[in-house]
This record gives C-alpha cells, sequence and structure tokens, in this order.
C-alpha cells in the first residue's frame, strides 16, 4: 500500500524517478541554486526512510559548518542533517509506514528541496570558501565564464556602498 501511495505522490509532483526494486525509489529532486538532488525513499520492514546527498565534506571551518547544521536541525520538519564516516553532508528521516500519505510524503520531499536547494550556498561559503575564491581567480586569469559563481561574487570582492540609481527601481 505504501508503495502506491509513493508512486501516486512522484507521479503527481512530476518528479524523475527510478524504481530499484520493491519499496526503494531514487528520486531526482529540482532546485535552483543546488541544481538536483538525489534522494532515496525506502519502505522497510518497520519504518519508511528518506536520505538525501546535501554536500561533499567541507574542505574547511567544519566547526562552523557543523554549528549551522546542528542549529538549521531544529527548524527542519521531518528530516534533519547528519553527516557520514566521510563527513559528507545528508539530509534523513525515519517515519512510521502508517504516518506516510501523499500530503505527508508532499510535505516531506518540499523540506528536502528547501533545505538542501536553500542551504546549499552557505554550507559552500562556510565550508569550500577558499575554493571558491581559487576558481574564481583561475576563471579570471583565463577569461573563463564566472557565470555559475556569481551567488559567491561577496566572497571574492570588496563590499562597494550602495550607489542611488544603479539598483533602485
Amino acid at each position: 500500500m505504501l508503495d502506491a501511495v509513493i508512486k501516486s505522490t512522484l507521479d503527481a509532483a512530476d518528479l524523475k524517478y527510478d524504481r530499484r526494486g520493491p519499496g526503494k525509489y531514487f528520486v531526482t529532486l529540482p532546485g535552483t541554486k543546488k541544481l538536483q538532488t538525489n534522494c532515496w525513499l525506502v519502505e522497510g520492514d518497520h519504518a519508511f526512510s528518506v536520505e538525501a546527498f546535501v554536500c561533499r565534506r567541507p574542505d574547511e571551518s567544519h566547526e562552523d559548518v557543523y554549528r549551522f547544521l546542528l542549529q538549521r536541525n531544529a527548524r527542519l520538519y521531518g528530516v534533519h542533517y547528519t553527516v557520514d564516516g566521510m563527513g559528507d553532508i545528508y539530509l534523513v528521516g525515519r517515519f512510521g509506514i502508517g504516518t506516510i500519505t501523499e500530503s505527508e510524503l508532499d510535505k516531506i520531499l518540499g523540506q528536502v528541496v528547501e533545505a538542501a536547494d536553500g542551504d546549499f550556498n552557505v554550507l559552500l561559503e562556510i565550508g569550500f570558501a577558499t575554493s571558491i575564491k581559487r576558481e574564481w581567480d583561475w576563471r579570471v586569469s583565463r577569461g573563463e565564464s564566472l557565470a555559475n559563481l556569481q551567488a559567491f561574487r561577496h566572497l571574492v570582492e570588496p563590499a562597494t556602498p550602495h550607489e542611488p540609481g544603479l539598483t533602485d527601481s
């Protein structure tokens, strides 16, 4: 029965997914900052679980990244941040089989997208600032596009005072 709930919820949301065995779905959730989040939905004997990869192990400022994740956990619905043995960052949740309805699963998947996509750039800024700056400088030196790094411009350029007329409508 849960299998039908999962399938109908994913179909109704027009999400890409592959069924990888009884009660196991590999789902691709779309985003804007993090272009996609890969997520497992697994029906077990006693629980339904969700697991989504968010970001690889931070290169730096681990304590600040983990502080952010722990504080963010207090505001998440149904899922929470965790790290695996390598330090990679995931969103996970476990639910009673009988608690999963189409509405509830939609809410859970919405929370996964909101967190993974919404927190992605923050996690990159905290845990990969040096790499971002190095990539920016390398691209500038070679005349490469900076289009997908624009969200991090503030890390490499000094803040400029607001000039009236430039952004005012």
